[in-house]
């Protein structure tokens, strides 16, 4: 059963690791309270969308080489 297909996959992924470069920037310019909450939302969010994004080009590579 295919949930997601590669390409969604990849602009999830895309997205998740756009926040987790974004998150911490509005920590640094002080636009959002730095807290061990949004410290670890923005570490993870960064992990899941580099590990999405790896599964979706995976999957895209496999497609095209059948």
């Amino acid at each position: 059963m295919e949930v997601l297909s590669w390409k969604q996959l990849i602009a999830l992924g895309f997205i998740l690791a756009l926040l987790g470069a974004v998150l911490p920037f509005l920590m640094v310019i002080q636009l959002l309270p730095a807290s061990f909450f949004l410290s670890f939302l923005a570490y993870g969010s960064s992990v899941a969308g580099l590990w999405l994004g790896m599964m979706g080009a995976v999957r895209a590579f496999l497609e095209r080489r059948h």
